[in-house]
Formats: structure tokens, C-alpha cells, sequence
């Protein structure tokens, strides 16, 4: 039975999930497919009552934009499966990073790009226009149908965002986190929506792009932070928790032990982010300046991986002296 169920464990690489992991990960997974079915949903709604409102148009394209999140976690939660290769003998985690990047850089770009037409259109003045619709046999203001549709679509994407930011923390996985981030600020876009076609119908021209520059600069905003997260991921930054709010605790934790242990006198660690998982190197200076041995550098090495899933690859290094320059902390440069 153990062997069977080892075979069937969810693995990131050559890290098997822990059993909460495996959990959230197929939760996160169910809760992308729902957001993209819910997302077809409301893009065809606000869609069918587009009309000639900038409010509306910026809108429907941050519906649209906002497919590439889900989309990006599902390829890579595919692609983080495969093992190391010789090809590439850190394995596939990088792929997260990677589809974090070109998500980013969508946003900003078409956030950037609507940004600019909305504010031409409130330069020249043009004012847009909203006709009627024959419903039922009545003439009514496609205004209305405007308003109800953002109205109704408001709401869900808070709750979605909500739930993938708990698995977010629990996976370690920041293209989730970017997803629940952008969903749970979601009803923002829908209220300026709303309030940009209430303004075209007392009157207001400008409110419509007023509202339609909010919307983009949403967007643009998004696309920034979620630009500058992911490049400095791909460019090794010290491990961060995964809403990049402080540096990973997980690196202190290690130098703990490694500290605590009678055969070392210092110990320092620097962490690599993969993605889901770390690379650790531990440089460790030996008491006494005595070589540890074999047997107790792998038993440091255990208990180090154990301590956290996240730890994929551990690497410790007896050293003379801790290297500044390659740890956390002041440099040569007075850098920290």
C-alpha cells in the first residue's frame, strides 16, 4: 500500500507534497478551472452590452487579461511535474517564474496601451454615446444592462481571490498569489465601470473616460509589480515569503540548527527560490576548524531537508571563514 500511494503522490520535480500540499494543489487547481469557466461567463456578458463606453470596453479587456493568471498556473503546475533531466538538472520550476513573467508583461503592456487611448479620448472630447435596446418587446436604455451585468460580475472574483490566497501561501506559489490579488481588487473595476455609464446617462461624458483611465491604470499597476516580482525572482533574489512581503523565515531557521550543533562554530545560508521549492547552501565553519565528517554533514543535511518541503536540494559547505560576499548581509560594496 505504501508504494502505491507513493506513486500516486503529487510531486513537484523530485519533491514529493506533503499530504496538505497535495491537497491545496488540486484545490487550486479545481478553483483556476472555475475562475476560467466564470471568466468565459462574464466576458461574454459584458461583451453582448459593450456598447460605445470606453468604461466598458476597458473593462471587457481586463476580463480578458485576466485569463492569462489562471492560465499561466495551470501550465505550469503541468510542467513543474517533470523530473530533473540531464538537460536540466535543476528540474522545471523555473516554469512558474517563467509563466509569472509573461503574464506580467501582458498586463503592462495592453494596461499601458489602454491607458493612452482612454486619456486621447478625454483629450479630444469625444463624447461617447449609449443607445436603447428592444427587450421583450420594450425599448429600454442599454445603460441598465451595462450597470447590472458589472453589478452582477462584481462579486465572485473577491470570493475566488480569497480562496486562492490561502493556497497561495500554502503552496508557495506567487503566480497564484498574483491571481488572488488581481481577483480580490476586481469589484474596484466593476463600481468605476458602473459609475462611468451612470455618467454618460446624466450627462458626463468625461466620467466615462474618467472611469476608463481608473481601469487601465489598475491594470498598468498590476502589470508593474507583477513585472518587477517575477524578473527578480528569475534573477535569484533572496527567498521571499510568497507574497514578497519579507524575506523568507525558513533561512534563519536553518542557521538555528546548523548553529546549534556541537561540531560548528558558525553557520550562514543563502537561499534560491525555484519556484515552489529552494536550493539551499549552507556555509558552515567547523569548531575547532576540524573537518566534520561524513556521517555528520548527511545527518545535518536530513535534518535541515526536513524541516521544511520547500527545501528540494541542500548543499553544506565546510569553510574556514563565512564568504560575505556570496551571503545575505553587508558587502565589500556596503550593500545589504
Amino acid at each position: 500500500m505504501t508504494n502505491i500511494a507513493s506513486r500516486d503522490a503529487v510531486r513537484f520535480g523530485n519533491t514529493e507534497l506533503p499530504p496538505e500540499q497535495q491537497e491545496a494543489l488540486r484545490k487550486a487547481i479545481r478553483v483556476e478551472w472555475a475562475t476560467m469557466g466564470f471568466l468565459v461567463v462574464t466576458t461574454t456578458m459584458v461583451f453582448l452590452v459593450l456598447g460605445n463606453s470606453q468604461a466598458m470596453k476597458a473593462a471587457w479587456i481586463e476580463d480578458l487579461l485576466s485569463f492569462l493568471p489562471p492560465i499561466s498556473f495551470l501550465v505550469a503546475a503541468h510542467a513543474i511535474r517533470k523530473p530533473p533531466s540531464e538537460k536540466h538538472p535543476y528540474g522545471y520550476h523555473r516554469s512558474t517564474g517563467v509563466a509569472h513573467l509573461v503574464a506580467a508583461v501582458a498586463l503592462t503592456v495592453m494596461g499601458g496601451y489602454l491607458l493612452v487611448e482612454s486619456g486621447l479620448g478625454l483629450l479630444k472630447a469625444e463624447h461617447p454615446t449609449i443607445g436603447g435596446i428592444e427587450l421583450f418587446g420594450n425599448t429600454i436604455w442599454l445603460g441598465w444592462l451595462m450597470m447590472a451585468v458589472m453589478i452582477i460580475t462584481a462579486a465572485p472574483p473577491v470570493f475566488l481571490g480569497r480562496a486562492k490566497m490561502k493556497l497561495a501561501e500554502k503552496l508557495h506559489d506567487k503566480v497564484l498569489y498574483a491571481d488572488a490579488d488581481m481577483n480580490k481588487a476586481d469589484w474596484m473595476t466593476a463600481i468605476a465601470a458602473v459609475a462611468g455609464v451612470a455618467g454618460i446617462g446624466m450627462g458626463l461624458w468625461w466620467a466615462d473616460y474618467a472611469a476608463a483611465l481608473i481601469i487601465s491604470a489598475s491594470i498598468l499597476h498590476d502589470g508593474f509589480k507583477n513585472t518587477r516580482a517575477a524578473v527578480s525572482a528569475l534573477m535569484d533574489k533572496r527567498a521571499m515569503t510568497y507574497d514578497d512581503g519579507k524575506p523568507h523565515p525558513l533561512g534563519r531557521q536553518l542557521d538555528e540548527y546548523l548553529r546549534s550543533l556541537d561540531w560548528t562554530e558558525d553557520a550562514k545560508s543563502r537561499i534560491r527560490d525555484e519556484g515552489h521549492v529552494f536550493h539551499v547552501e549552507s556555509f558552515v565553519v567547523p569548531a575547532g576548524r576540524g573537518m566534520p565528517s561524513l556521517e555528520q554533514l548527511e545527518t545535518a543535511r536530513e535534518a535541515c531537508v526536513a524541516m521544511d518541503w520547500k527545501v528540494q536540494d541542500m548543499v553544506i559547505v565546510p569553510v574556514a571563514e563565512l564568504p560575505s560576499e556570496f551571503l545575505p548581509g553587508p558587502t565589500s560594496g556596503g550593500e545589504h
